[in-house]
C-alpha cells in the first residue's frame, strides 16, 4: 500500500497539523480496539515524533502520512521547501534539500471562478471551443489571444464587473445591518457605499492570525488618507469568516468591523460576513487588486489570488505561496517582508504595513488613475493583459492535475503494480536486512588522485579521480550506492548547490572485507569548491535514495573525505 500512496501536506503552520497524546491513540487501538490483532505499538510507531526536535509522546498525523506514503508533496514550491525543513527529522543525516518531499503548486477550477462576462469576451475573441479549452486545460496560445482585445473593451469589462460588485456589496451590507437591528430609515447611506469608478481592493480569507486580516489597520490615519484621497481614492472590500472556536480570529473581525462602521470611511471600506462561494464569485472579478499579506512563509499556497487573476484582477501580495514562484512586476506587486530583520512580530507588522501603504499610495493608485489621451489607464490595462496571458495557463486546476499525474500518481501506480505480495515481502525483508547491517557500513578512506595542480588547487575544467574504500558489513555492492557529493562551499565550509555522482565498484572485498569504489569528479565551476563521499541504500523499488533515512558519511579520520579545493 505504501508504494501506491501519495501524501500531500497542506499547511506549514504546526498548529494546523493534528497531534494527539499517545495514550489517546493507544486507548482506541489497544486490545478490543479498532484494529484487533494489530499490536498497538505497531500503530503508534507510524505517527510518533521519535526524531530530533519532536515530541516523543505525541502522535502526529502528518508524520503518519509521510511514513505510510512512498511519495509526498507540498502545494507550492516554497511550501515544499518549508515542509522539507519541518519534517527533516524523519530523514536524519540528509540536508533539508534532499528530504523526499516535492511540490505541486495548487490550481483552481476556472469554469467555476471566471465571470460569465470574462468568458463571453474570450468567446468573442477566439471562439467558444477554444475559450473552453483555455479554461480547462490551458495552452498559452489560446491565452495569448488576449493581446488582440482592444484596450477599450478590457476597460469597459473591468468597469462592468466593478459596478456589479458595488451593487452586490450594497445589497449584502444592507442585509447585514438589518440583522444587526438597523431600520430601513437608518440605511440611506448604504446607497453611497463604494463607487464603480474607484480603485477597488479585495481581501477575503478565513481569519487565522497568520493571515493578518487587520494589518491594513496598523496606521489608521494613513489608511484613512488612502481611502479619502481627493484625486486617487481607494476602496476596500473585506470578506471573512472566523472558525467558531477561534476567539483570536473573532477579535480580528470585530476590530475591522469597528473601523468599517466609522461614518467617515464606511463608504470606502466594508466588511462582509459569512464569506462563501456565492459571495466570492462576485468579489474576485469585481476587484482591481487582490490583497494578500500573510506572515511569510506560513501560506502554503493561497489560491484566492489565482481566482482573482483569472478575471484580470492584479495581485498585491507578500511573496508567499504561489506568488513567491510566479510573481513578475509586469503583472503585480510584491509586498516587501521583514522576516529577516524584524526583532519581534509587532515590529515586523509595523514594517510590512508601512511597505503596504507605500505601494498603494505611490505605485498602485497612480497607475490605476494615470489616464492617457484616450482616457484609458493603458499601463494598467497592459498589466491586466499580462495577468491573463502569463498567469492564466499556470493557475488552472488542469495544469495541477497533469503535474500530479505525471510526477506522482503515475509513478505511484507503477510502483503499486510492481509490488505483489511476494515482491512486497522481499522488499520488506531487504529493508530489515539493511537496517540491521547499517551500523557496520562506513566510508573507510577517501583519496583524490591525478590532481592537475600542486598545492591542493585544481584548475577549472580538470578532472579529479576519487578512490574510496568502504565497509559494507553483511551487505553487497548491489545493496548500496556510493556517491561523490560536490558543490560550492559556503562561509561555514558546508557544501551548497550540491551535485551527486555515483562511484563504481573497482574491487573487493579485501582481507578486511573492504570494497574499493572509483570515479571521476569534474571541476566545472569556479570559486571555493568542496566534495565528500557517502553511502546510501539502493534498491530499484525505492522512490528516493533518502527513503530509509540511512546514510553513511566520512569521519574525521577518513582522510580527504570532506575536501575543499580553492580554485
Amino acid at each position: 500500500m505504501r508504494a501506491g500512496t501519495v501524501f500531500t501536506t497542506h499547511t506549514p503552520v504546526p498548529a494546523g497539523i493534528d497531534r494527539f497524546d499517545r495514550e489517546l491513540v493507544a486507548r482506541h487501538f489497544g486490545e478490543r480496539g479498532e484494529l484487533p490483532g494489530v499490536p498497538v505499538e505497531k500503530v503508534l510507531q507510524l505517527g510518533m515524533e521519535t526524531y530530533p526536535g519532536g515530541e516523543p509522546n505525541l502522535f502526529n498525523m502528518a508524520v503518519m502520512g509521510l511514513r505510510l506514503a512512498q511519495r509526498a508533496n507540498g502545494v507550492s514550491t516554497l511550501h515544499g521547501a518549508v515542509s522539507r525543513g519541518m519534517f527533516a527529522g524523519l530523514w536524519p543525516g540528509f540536508d533539508a534539500e534532499e528530504v523526499p518531499i516535492t511540490s505541486v503548486t495548487n490550481g483552481v477550477h476556472a469554469p467555476t471562478w471566471v465571470a460569465p462576462e470574462v468568458f463571453r469576451l474570450g468567446v468573442r475573441q477566439i471562439g467558444t471551443s477554444r475559450a473552453e479549452d483555455a479554461l480547462s486545460v490551458g495552452g498559452s496560445q489560446r491565452w495569448d489571444a488576449v493581446a488582440d482585445i482592444p484596450d477599450a473593451d478590457i476597460w469597459e469589462l473591468r468597469r462592468e464587473l466593478r459596478e456589479q460588485l458595488v451593487l452586490e456589496v450594497r445589497e449584502r451590507l444592507r442585509a447585514s445591518w438589518r440583522q444587526r437591528g438597523a431600520g430601513a430609515a437608518e440605511l440611506g447611506w448604504v446607497d453611497g457605499v463604494l463607487d464603480p469608478d474607484v480603485l477597488t481592493i479585495g481581501f477575503a480569507r478565513r481569519v487565522p492570525s497568520y493571515k493578518r486580516l487587520t494589518l491594513m489597520l496598523r496606521d489608521r490615519d494613513r489608511l484613512m488618507e488612502l481611502l479619502l484621497h481627493p484625486t486617487r481614492p481607494v476602496q476596500i472590500v473585506v470578506a471573512g469568516k472566523a472558525h467558531p472556536a477561534d476567539d483570536g480570529g473573532k477579535r480580528l473581525v470585530q476590530e475591522l468591523v469597528r473601523f468599517a462602521d466609522d461614518p467617515r470611511v464606511r463608504h470606502r471600506i466594508v466588511f462582509l460576513p459569512d464569506y462563501g462561494m456565492a459571495m466570492a464569485q462576485k468579489l474576485y472579478p469585481g476587484c482591481d487588486v487582490w490583497l494578500n499579506n500573510p506572515l511569510r512563509p506560513l501560506e502554503a499556497c493561497g489560491t484566492s489570488g489565482m481566482k482573482a487573476a483569472l478575471n484580470g484582477c492584479l495581485n498585491l501580495s507578500v511573496l508567499d505561496g504561489w506568488w513567491d514562484e510566479w510573481f513578475e512586476p509586469d503583472f503585480g506587486w510584491a509586498i516587501p517582508t521583514a522576516d529577516g530583520s524584524a526583532t519581534d512580530d509587532d515590529r515586523r507588522d509595523e514594517l510590512e504595513a508601512g511597505a503596504l501603504y507605500e505601494l498603494i499610495e505611490n505605485r498602485v493608485a497612480p497607475r490605476f488613475y494615470d489616464r492617457g489621451a484616450s482616457g484609458l489607464p493603458q499601463r494598467w490595462i497592459e498589466m491586466v493583459r499580462r495577468t491573463l496571458t502569463t498567469l492564466g495557463p499556470k493557475v488552472l486546476a488542469g495544469r495541477m492535475v497533469r503535474e500530479y499525474v505525471e510526477r506522482l500518481y503515475a509513478p505511484a501506480a507503477r510502483a503499486h503494480r510492481s509490488l505483489n505480495a511476494d515482491t512486497a515481502r522481499e522488499l520488506a525483508s531487504w529493508k530489515g536486512r539493511v537496517r540491521v547491517s547499517w551500523p557496520h557500513v562506513a566510508v573507510d578512506h577517501v583519496e583524490a588522485l591525478e590532481q592537475s595542480a600542486a598545492g591542493g588547487t585544481a584548475e577549472l575544467g580538470s578532472t579529479l579521480a576519487l578512490r574510496v574504500r568502504v565497509a559494507l558489513g553483511e551487505l553487497q555492492p548491489d545493496d548500496v550506492e556510493v556517491q561523490a557529493v560536490s558543490g560550492r562551499v559556503d562561509s561555514d565550509d558546508a557544501i551548497a548547490d550540491a551535485q551527486t555522482f555515483p562511484l563504481k565498484p573497482a574491487g573487493g572485498p579485501d582481507l578486511e572485507g573492504r570494497w574499493v569504489y572509483e570515479g571521476p569528479l569534474s571541476l566545472d565551476r569556479t570559486g571555493p569548491f568542496g566534495y565528500t563521499v557517502r553511502i546510501l541504500p539502493a534498491h530499484p523499488l525505492l522512490a528516493a535514495s533518502a527513503d530509509l533515512g540511512l546514510v553513511a558519511l566520512p569521519t574525521e579520520a577518513t582522510g580527504e573525505g570532506a575536501g575543499v579545493l580553492m580554485r
